[in-house]
């Protein structure tokens, strides 16, 4: 059976990031179901050019946002793992609080109540309180809060360069097999 990831985008800045890890969770062999707010749509059309056609069709199977009966939001539907990528603090504070008022908090809901892996790369600075306090608690119900931040060690010389990084270091993180993120090897 093909190991299912759930990809959740949002609207916080970013889409570069989310359209990579697609690219790679595909190249890794891995089913992705696709949920995008409709902010996250916005996003990545004036960031990447792309519309929401272009976008799902780098995954398996995409939802409605509002489709609260679709298969990712039931515990019973079995996935490897779920990324947020990029997250708004608005969908920070919807999981933090278990509003699971629309599909991607939903999934995200049942992710952790399954005890699965939910990645949230959390897309703002500088962080307020509220912020703060949302990070502590997904990160104690479970979730990894993973900002996107870059590594320099490895001297990138392009914005390609620190995305890949970036999402190699998640692909990691979800424990994909090939994944290829620079580590640091000393002086």
């Amino acid at each position: 059976m093909t190991p299912k990831v759930v990809v959740g985008i949002t609207g916080a800045t970013g889409a570069v990031y989310a359209v990579r890890l697609l690219k790679r969770l595909k190249a890794a062999g891995r089913e992705i179901h696709l949920v995008v707010s409709p902010a996250g749509v916005l996003n990545v059309h004036h960031e990447l050019g792309l519309d929401r056609k272009a976008l799902e069709a780098l995954a398996d199977v995409a939802y409605n946002p509002a489709d609260v009966g679709a298969a990712i939001a039931s515990g019973s539907f079995a996935t490897e793992a779920m990324v947020v990528v990029p997250c708004s603090m608005k969908s920070l504070a919807s999981i933090a609080h278990g509003f699971s008022d629309n599909l991607l908090s939903r999934a995200a809901d049942v992710t952790l109540k399954e005890r699965r892996r939910l990645v949230l790369m959390v897309r703002e600075t500088p962080f307020n309180l509220a912020h703060l306090r949302n990070m502590t608690a997904v990160t104690e119900m479970g979730a990894v809060v993973f900002p996107p931040l870059p590594a320099f060690y490895h001297r990138p010389t392009t914005i390609e360069e620190i995305v890949e990084d970036t999402v190699e270091r998640v692909l990691s993180l979800l424990g994909v097999n090939g994944a290829r993120p620079k580590s640091w090897n000393g002086l």
